[in-house]
């Protein structure tokens, strides 16, 4: 969901909020919201000069997207604006926003500054043009995909000089830790048991371990395994991220010792399993709430809250309890220790405390090397308690893309500000659709069609990274799985689907570079919808090219000496032309061509 936030109109209140350093103005403290259910604001002209704001409320940022409970809970378009005073006319100034969720329109005085697409990543634009000495108004419409949103880290404008070196984290320069071999390599698997098969079992799910171990398959990650709470529920069954039971297993998916037998199957496919950790809250009639209400988050009034408006069926864990941290850690070994699951992929897991998730990792690497996957952006997680983090934001900027709104070469500036942002070798978890985004944005082929579903797929395998396939994916599955109801899958269909999903593991199986290597931007004649580039590990290189139009387009790339002249295709239904070190392809509507260099 998104929100834009304004400042009041008393002057004197909002120079208050704003740093009176004229090098650097940090916009935290109140301002102005309104919500956009219309989406009207463009066109009624919400960001221009003079427009009366004595009904938008007042709000304090910036503020983590989950605690705008005074907040309705909605989706889609939200605005914010804010006064503040501006000096220093003579150098080159810039705007930083280190955090929207999720995208974001930008106006200065009235006039566009710019647009950002993606959840959650920094992201800066020069204003110097748009600033004026005296007081100026910085409006912001932000639009959220799907639950709460809004502006949730600083803003601040000073000099682009300074740019830079604000861009570089400090995580930057740590080293993230050290992953197991089998993660690095990992291809996940997400399974959803209600639609992965008739039976929507333990079962159902070990009977076909055999086609994911040939689809290509490393680790399988199976949503919460747990009992679902009945009070307050959504749907006819429940959200599976509504946990009556930690310690419990869903009847739906079958027993104890039914789980038991899926992990000792999944372990002699030679397969990882990890499941959904969903740490930040339970079921309003959980065991914990009722045995341990202490544990949990509360108002004012004493009484149990949610973790924000949107999430009715949950309440919130309150991680200042020492006594639920060491309930949560037992719980995590548990699993680990005692039934013999590799990991974790964690729920929302940048609304847990870091430390918390620092101590769980080093308990749990007591026991034997897991896989911490975190639904989360944040950089510190790389540090000591997590493999991977989620990479929304290239997801976020693919129908951009497509449509037209954006240039492919964007993934360019997004690494680069991942590798500004992020410790040395973090791994992001890549994807073109997942269980959140199949049942609240579109299924991928709804989303980007069927041509496109296929052109994103190819990205999220050879960017720098761990893929993520869905199930239903490898069949072009055009239905939205609900998190409430049963929704089944048809294996029967999208052959091509999974054809082009089993070329895409064995090609990263066999390539170092696309498991490891680093990422070499190549400029090319095609236009703003083609991206090309390559990756290179040792002497093992690869060279993608990956049309996002809906038209054939022609393209050509030069070859740097770094990266050699001799290639051969590995995947691709096109060929090339090579003269000397300039390489050239017709690319098909939404097609790609993926080459290894010859050795």
């Amino acid at each position: 969901m998104i929100r834009i936030f304004a400042l009041t109109t008393l002057i004197p209140l909002l120079l208050m909020s704003c740093t009176m350093n004229t090098r650097e103005i940090l916009l935290d403290g109140e301002w102005l919201f309104q919500v956009d259910s219309g989406d009207v604001g463009v066109r009624e002209r919400w960001y221009a000069d003079g427009t009366e704001r004595t009904a938008w409320t007042r709000h304090q940022l910036p503020g983590f997207w989950d605690r705008y409970n005074d907040l309705a809970a909605y989706d889609g378009a939200g605005w914010y604006a804010k006064k503040f005073e501006f000096r220093d006319t003579a150098s080159a100034y810039s705007i930083v926003f280190a955090g929207v969720d999720d995208n974001a329109d930008v106006w200065l005085n009235g006039e566009p500054v710019g647009t950002h697409v993606g959840y959650s990543d920094l992201f800066t634009f020069e204003v110097s043009k748009f600033l004026k000495p005296g007081i100026n108004e910085l409006v912001v419409r932000v639009f959220d995909m799907s639950g709460p949103g809004g502006i949730y880290k600083p803003v601040t404008i000073l000099p682009t000089a300074d740019v830079e070196k604000m861009l570089h984290s400090p995580y930057a320069d740590k080293d993230a830790r050290t992953s197991a071999e089998w993660v690095h390599d990992a291809v996940i698997y997400e399974v959803y048991l209600r639609s992965f098969s008739p039976e929507g079992t333990f079962k159902g799910l070990e009977d076909r371990l055999s086609e994911l171990k040939s689809l290509g398959v490393t680790v399988v990650w199976l949503m919460p395994i747990h009992p679902v709470g009945e009070l307050n529920r959504k749907g006819t069954l429940g959200s599976p991220y509504s946990i009556s039971d930690y310690y419990g297993i869903n009847p739906e998916f079958g027993t104890l010792d039914d789980f038991r037998s899926l992990v000792a199957a999944t372990h002699r496919q030679g397969m990882k399993i990890i499941v959904d950790l969903v740490a930040n809250h339970t079921s309003w009639d959980s065991k914990l709430l009722l045995e341990h209400p202490e544990f949990f988050t509360k108002n004012e009034e004493g009484a149990i809250v949610a973790p924000n408006a949107d999430w009715t069926d949950v309440a919130d864990l309150n991680y200042d309890s020492h006594e639920l941290r060491k309930y949560m850690i037992r719980m995590m070994r548990y699993w680990v220790e005692d039934v013999g699951i590799d990991g974790y992929r964690c729920d929302v897991a940048e609304l847990v405390p870091t430390d918390f998730w620092d101590t769980a990792r080093g308990e749990l690497d007591k026991i034997k090397p897991v896989m911490m996957l975190a639904e989360g952006t944040l950089p510190e997680h790389h540090v000591k308690a997590f493999d991977l983090t989620y990479a929304w934001n290239t997801y976020d900027v693919l129908s951009h893309i497509i449509d037209g709104e954006t240039h492919a070469d964007v993934f360019n500036g997004l690494l680069r500000s991942e590798a500004n942002q992020y410790p040395r070798n973090a791994l992001r978890l890549r994807f073109n659709t997942n269980h959140d985004k199949n049942a609240w944005d579109a299924p991928a082929v709804e989303k980007f069609t069927p041509a496109g579903a296929k052109a994103t797929a190819v990205l999220a395998f050879t960017l720098p990274g761990v893929p993520l396939i869905y199930n239903g994916e490898e069949v072009g599955n055009p239905k939205r799985l609900s998190l409430f109801e049963k929704v089944d899958i048809d294996w029967s269909t999208g052959e091509e689907f999974r054809t082009l999903y089993t070329a895409l593991t064995e090609m990263r199986s066999a390539h170092p570079a696309l498991r490891r290597g680093s990422y070499i931007p190549l400029e090319n004649s095609g236009g703003p919808k083609i991206l090309t580039f390559a990756r290179q590990s040792g002497n093992d290189a690869v060279l993608i090219a990956v049309n996002f139009s809906r038209e054939q387009r022609p393209a050509s790339v030069e070859l740097t000496s770094e990266l050699g002249n001799a290639w051969r295709q590995v995947n691709g239904a096109v060929g090339f032309r090579q003269e000397g070190k300039t390489l050239s392809f017709d690319l098909p509507a939404f097609g790609h061509l993926i080459l290894a260099r010859k050795n």
